[in-house]
């Protein structure tokens, strides 16, 4: 089964209608899997490829897809928002840049070994996380953004 079968099966399964903008969406969404992607940008390619789907239905197709687990969503600040594709093989973490909105993923074992301490330390079963630093990029910082308040510059190692 391919991966767009398998999230029209999910979207079926979730009781939601296989709908052509829907099934144009998803095509799309897979062009896009390697990187973060707004909602713009999704119907931005749809318009270039002749397609017929509006910006409200593109809206409303990734919350739907985020609502049952497809999509992740990340709020970068108060009024933009990215998404990806759910990739349960590659969990993964995000730098966020405040000053270009720059997107870095990473993962750490020590985040791994923080999560089940605190599932012993707590008698909790954690089933999900999200971790997400703002900070300023290298560029950023090096264009005097990130330096207010007389803080230093950090420069890395």
């Amino acid at each position: 089964m391919s991966r767009q079968e398998e999230m029209e099966a999910r979207l079926v399964e979730e009781n939601y209608k296989i709908t052509q903008p829907r099934r144009i969406i998803l095509k799309t969404l897979l062009e896009l899997q390697e990187k973060h992607f707004t909602a713009e940008e999704v119907y931005s390619r749809l318009r270039q490829e002749g397609a017929g789907v509006g910006l409200a239905t593109v809206y409303r197709t990734l919350e739907v897809l985020c609502k049952i687990g497809i999509l992740n969503s990340l709020n970068l600040d108060e009024e933009s928002r990215c998404y990806e594709l759910e990739d349960v093989d590659d969990h993964h973490h995000h730098l966020i840049c405040l000053g270009c909105g720059e997107i870095k993923e990473f993962s750490d074992e020590m985040i791994k070994d923080f999560m089940k301490h605190i599932e012993d330390e707590y008698n909790y079963k954690v089933t999900d996380h999200l971790l997400k630093y703002y900070g300023y990029c290298s560029k950023c910082r090096q264009a005097g953004e990130g330096n207010e308040g007389g803080e230093e510059e950090i420069s890395p190692k």
